[in-house]
């Protein structure tokens, strides 16, 4: 996998829109579920793959110091070298001073060497330390989105189930104007009133017997007290 693949992948799934996902998906929760096994996978395969290239930098890096610290050395000896030469040319040993001169110039020529490869690694390991951060970067917002993913999957879950439920109930509840129940029940109600009103016309005429009744036995009793008076009078006089 290329660092180009690598970035390019990293920030395609920084960026997604799992709102938009969610929105096209008919089951939430499993598309929930798939998107955090989705997620959870390529954070791994990209973590594997920003190691690499962390390595490959590291590597670079060394191989620089290595440049560097050589150029160094190679200069030292070049210096030690020269020293050498001048001190043996002035005792006169002009073809021992030579020898030692051309040793300070391979000398040279190898510190040149270094500097150049340093130079030239220098490019190279300042684009791919750029990539690198922008690759951690990036590694760094999907883990932050994949464990919001994951605090919000329940929540997520609760809502969608709750919103099918209202959707359930509210279907339940358009169809109770067709088929309502309650009609039986009035039609009942009605039934046990018109019982009730002919039990209390029923007690209402015994009532109104009885009254009679005894209203006979008062007119029969002062019928009794009105021969009794007459038969007093007859007997006074």
């Amino acid at each position: 996998m290329t660092k180009q693949t690598v970035l390019g992948r990293v920030a395609q799934l920084a960026k997604a829109n799992i709102n938009a996902l969610l929105d096209q998906a008919e089951d939430p929760q499993k598309m929930l579920d798939q998107l955090i096994r989705d997620y959870t996978n390529n954070i791994g395969e990209a973590e594997q793959a920003v190691a690499t290239t962390i390595g490959n930098l590291r590597l670079l890096e060394q191989d620089h110091q290595e440049d560097v610290a050589a150029a160094q050395e190679w200069g030292g000896k070049a210096l030690a070298a020269s020293r050498k030469a001048d001190q043996l040319r002035a005792t006169g040993q002009t073809a021992d001073a030579d020898t030692f001169d051309n040793l300070a110039k391979v000398a040279l020529q190898r510190q040149l060497q270094s500097e150049k490869e340093a130079k030239t690694a220098e490019p190279t390991i300042a684009s791919q330390t750029e990539v690198v951060d922008k690759l951690k970067s990036g590694l760094d917002q999907m883990k932050s989105k994949l464990t919001q993913l994951r605090s919000k999957r329940d929540e997520l879950v609760a809502r969608a189930r709750t919103a099918q439920a209202q959707n359930t109930m509210m279907d339940a509840v358009k169809n109770i104007d067709v088929l309502d129940p309650t009609s039986e029940l009035s039609r009942f109600e009605d039934k046990v009133r018109r019982e009730e009103a002919k039990a209390m016309g029923k007690e209402e005429l015994a009532a109104s017997s009885l009254d009679a009744q005894f209203e006979q036995l008062d007119s029969l009793g002062d019928g009794a007290e009105i021969e009794a008076r007459l038969a007093a009078l007859k007997a006074a006089s």
